[in-house]
């Protein structure tokens, strides 16, 4: 869709289930975008209230944040600008602030994308549920009528900048100052953590730490020169895992485009699993959950997270609560149960504290202030954390996805299976030596298989009898 007024309009292509994304100049430009601002204030209802809006590094993202302001000055909101910032620096923003808002960014797709991650007050998400569908078919009126009009008492656009708070925010929920020195190479993959790191970890806005931080690719650049800053691929983490190795630092973190997710590498170059993350920072939560009086805190990890997450919570006496996989359902059901922190296998760690939104940063600052409260190094703290062997996401490219998981039901259905159905098909061997999920993605044609299993070998002979069902 382009912005062409004389076509029906249609923003289709870039409203996704979670925010809007899209090509710029395709299917987001700022025609596109200043609709979308102001619907975002009619929808919500945010005349005469304070709307903020940010975005990141990429090339638009200016062009787009005033645009976004236009439309939503336009019918009444109080627009503050928060110019560069991290998706979690917005969340802390609608958080701290009580204002509902809005960041361009695409995460970490290629440069020619950008997008819309949307939250209200509070930072509650803005998803396909719960708004975005209105705020689509809202613009696409606008686009069609080929003007926002103005209402009477159009809002005001002023200039506001949060990264000093967000980042004194973070200290006071993690103590990193009493830790023992730590050496930590950071990839910022030319995306916002190239920001914030300086901000929160180092001493340009706040006291100095006991942390030697070495950067790589902190420069911002929306055209990401070095690599793409999507860490969940591993060639991505290459120069960051080479990197702790010839530093010999203690650790390494890689962050996504906008930062909202972080991926750890230990002392020797080797990838820490988001769910021994998971894991390492629920025990430091429910200990302080329950020094605070709280009686079994709540827990939250989705369906293809380790099983070692639950075990371990239910040991530490906590209440693990197992969910859908994506972010919506996570947060929702982070603020029904009152949970106090929620982890994914894709590192998006949310916390109860952060609004029960995901911050990959405080998540990063957990897993420090755990190495260095303690004199091991991190391979050996996070072995604790992985008593089990994963396969990690293998995409079988099937059209008859359901056709594919039933041969897979046929062979191991019986009474030594447990299957359940929450999110794709869960198989899992009842005497607990492994378990087995299928879920076929929305939008490609792939059937997505994530497995554990006690050792290697019941790992790979469960894999591979698998995956020959599947593509059978």
């Amino acid at each position: 869709m382009t912005s062409n007024v004389n076509s029906a309009p249609d923003l289709s292509p870039s409203f996704k289930a979670y925010d809007v994304r899209g090509i710029v100049g395709e299917t987001i430009d700022a025609t596109i975008v200043e609709a979308v601002g102001a619907a975002f204030v009619d929808v919500l209802g945010l005349a005469g209230k304070t709307v903020l809006v940010g975005g990141d590094m990429r090339p638009s993202s200016p062009e787009f944040i005033d645009a976004f302001a236009k439309g939503a000055a336009a019918r009444g909101g109080n627009v503050s600008t928060l110019g560069l910032i991290s998706t979690d620096e917005l969340y802390y923003a609608c958080g701290a602030l009580d204002a509902a808002g809005a960041t361009f960014t695409a995460s970490h797709n290629p440069a020619q994308y950008n997008g819309i991650k949307m939250a209200k007050a509070g930072a509650q998400p803005v998803s396909s549920e719960t708004g975005l569908k209105e705020i689509q078919a809202a613009a696409e009126a606008y686009l069609a009528d080929g003007s926002v009009p103005a209402v009477e008492t159009p809002g005001t656009v002023a200039q506001r900048d949060v990264l000093a708070d967000y980042a004194a925010y973070l200290r006071q929920l993690v103590d990193l100052a009493s830790i023992r020195p730590l050496k930590v190479v950071v990839d910022a993959g030319n995306g916002m953590a190239g920001m914030t790191t300086p901000a929160v970890l180092g001493d340009q806005l706040l006291p100095g730490l006991p942390l030697d931080i070495v950067p790589l690719y902190f420069e911002l650049d929306g055209t990401f020169p070095n690599h793409p800053a999507n860490p969940l691929e591993p060639e991505n983490l290459r120069d960051l895992q080479k990197a702790v190795v010839e530093h010999g630092a203690d650790i390494g973190l890689a962050f996504d485009g906008d930062a909202d997710r972080c991926f750890v590498i230990d002392e020797k170059g080797e990838p820490v699993s988001p769910s021994a993350i998971t894991g390492l920072v629920a025990r430091r939560e429910i200990a302080r959950a329950k020094a605070a009086g709280e009686d079994q805190p709540a827990i939250i990890h989705n369906l293809i997270t380790s099983r070692a997450v639950p075990e371990l919570v239910q040991h530490d006496g906590g209440r693990p609560i197992r969910t859908r996989v994506g972010h919506s359902f996570i947060k929702a059901v982070m603020a029904e149960e009152g949970a106090v922190f929620g982890g994914e296998h894709s590192a998006h760690y949310y916390f109860r504290d952060f609004w029960n939104a995901d911050t990959g940063m405080l998540a990063a600052m957990h897993v420090l202030a755990a190495l260095g409260e303690q004199d091991r190094q991190l391979s050996e703290l996070a072995a604790e954390y992985e008593p089990y062997v994963s396969s990690g996401e293998i995409n079988s490219e099937i059209e008859d996805k359901a056709a594919a998981v039933a041969r897979v039901r046929e062979e191991y259905e019986g009474d030594d299976v447990a299957i359940d159905d929450l999110d794709g098909t869960t198989f899992s061997a009842t005497d607990g030596t492994w378990w087995f999920n299928l879920r076929p993605s929305n939008t490609e044609p792939f059937l997505r298989f994530n497995g554990e299993a006690k050792d290697r070998p019941t790992l790979d002979a469960l894999r591979d009898t698998v995956l020959a069902l599947v593509r059978a």
